[in-house]
């Protein structure tokens, strides 16, 4: 597709179309929030629900209708790699143990990137929390409908950070000691347990930062241009431009960024 695609009204209705899904599938999700929750397990603690398999289905069948030539990337399996230049990233349920416990803090994330540019357009649905976060590149971050912009927190002791841990953390012990530096350093740490949601918060300014290690670019595709936009600045660890293949994230309001990045360096 030609450049004319990547202008602001081509932004805006990929945009348009990723908000409605991400909405569709949030509905789903508090409806299945009240009925028996099936459960199934991926690994000793890593859950999957059929929600996330149910709305993966949706999402997959809104996204091949509309745009029959794109690319899907999304996290129980639906893909679809035909080499198209566009590729819709999706997770249908971020936040899976929490929901199965039926605690409010999950969401429906989306995103599309473009191959060669990077992000173009993202909506992460939180139904519970009734928040909808969306940025369409160039055009600006937003919370149900208003303009959100990062804090100005400018130290880390002064700063409210976010994480979370993989999967396989009582095997590897990995990103505990950077828990425990930080939570000797900042005003605070928590851990919520949705990286899509924890991103979305960077943007609205209520947290200051957020790292996280082992993450699937499901997790993080709609996230960092919401943050972006939002002007947040996100990387790896090191300070290079980030991506969602990427294992590593750094994701902060930009002022508090290289600070943390020297302590994520620390062994």
């Amino acid at each position: 597709m030609g450049n004319d695609n990547n202008s602001l009204q081509a932004v805006k209705e990929y945009l348009d179309f990723a908000r409605d899904i991400a909405e569709e599938g949030g509905a789903r999700l508090i409806e299945g929030l009240n009925s028996e929750r099936k459960i199934s397990y991926k690994g000793r603690v890593d859950l999957v629900t059929e929600m996330d398999r149910e709305n993966e289905r949706l999402l997959v069948k809104r996204i091949s209708e509309k745009y029959p030539s794109h690319d899907i990337l999304a996290e129980e399996g639906s893909s679809k790699n035909t080499g198209s230049p566009y590729k819709w990233i999706i997770d249908p349920l971020d936040g899976t143990t929490n929901y199965a416990h039926g605690f409010g803090f999950f969401c429906v994330s989306v995103a599309l990137w473009e191959k060669e540019t990077g992000p173009l357009a993202a909506a992460v649905h939180a139904p519970f929390l009734r928040e909808l976060y969306e940025a369409g590149r160039g055009s600006g971050a937003f919370l149900n409908g208003r303009s959100i912009n990062v804090s100005r927190v400018d130290k880390i002791e002064n700063a409210l950070l976010a994480t979370g841990f993989p999967y396989d953390v009582r095997e590897s012990g990995d990103n505990i000691e950077h828990f425990k530096t930080f939570l000797m350093r900042a005003r605070g740490v928590r851990r919520p347990g949705s990286a899509a949601i924890d991103l979305c918060q960077v943007a609205a300014g209520r947290f200051d930062g957020f790292w996280e290690i082992k993450l699937n670019p499901w997790d993080t595709a709609a996230g960092f241009l919401i943050v972006e936009e939002a002007g947040g600045k996100v990387s790896d660890f090191d300070g290079e431009v980030y991506d969602p293949y990427k294992k590593k994230i750094l994701a902060t309001n930009g002022h508090i960024h290289e600070e943390m990045k020297e302590v994520l360096s620390e062994k």
